[in-house]
């Protein structure tokens, strides 16, 4: 799956790409030198496209946009935000397996 699927989204566009958003939305907070981040990039690529219309994936870099890092308190990388309606419907904090990626979203969605 192409990296088009996933959104990155900076601070100025949080809000609206994510509190606004009609579908439910899994925000995986990543930074460039982090080695788990990259373990679950693929997963989530693929996770976009098995989850698409359903769920959107987005990814904020918590070297360039501190602010959205900040407001909900991520203090470890990955950590992945599942939001409805605007809200935090669950959290993870570090590197998961596909099952248990796929376990934590459909248990929020």
């Amino acid at each position: 799956m192409s990296h088009d699927a996933i959104v990155n989204v900076t601070d100025a566009e949080f809000e609206a790409e994510v509190l606004k958003s009609d579908v439910p939305v899994l925000v995986d907070f990543w930074a460039t030198w982090c080695g788990p981040c990259k373990m679950i990039a693929p997963v989530l690529d693929d996770l976009a496209g098995t989850y698409a219309g359903k769920l959107k994936i987005c990814k904020v870099d918590v070297d360039a946009n501190k602010q959205a890092a900040a407001k909900y308190n991520v203090r470890g990388i990955p950590t992945l935000l599942l939001f409805k309606g605007g809200n935090v419907e669950g959290m993870k904090v570090g590197a998961l397996s596909r099952a248990q990626l796929t376990e934590f979203i459909d248990g929020q969605i």
